[in-house]
């Protein structure tokens, strides 16, 4: 069950952080990768500065928005497409 709600919120979290980074969506495979990956990425860089996650589902998603917008914002630094 817990897996689901890692899919939902990774979902979520993905197609909020494109839409705050770009304007527009990825698609929704595209966006369940971005969202689970910031999921990862948010945990470790809250762990990094100090922050410990609350737990929950909103905690959880909003640890994934933040971790899909730095994951956004590096990729439009080092691509080609992010660079006009």
């Amino acid at each position: 069950m817990m897996f689901i709600w890692y899919i939902l919120i990774g979902l979520i979290a993905g197609w909020v952080a494109s839409r705050i980074m770009r304007g527009r969506g990825y698609g929704i495979l595209i966006n369940l990768i971005i969202g689970i990956i910031g999921g990862v990425l948010g945990g470790w860089l809250f762990n990094l500065i100090g922050f410990y996650s609350t737990g929950g589902i909103i905690g959880s998603l909003i640890t994934s928005v933040l971790g899909a917008i730095v994951l956004l914002w590096f990729v439009g630094l080092v691509s080609p497409a992010g660079k006009k």
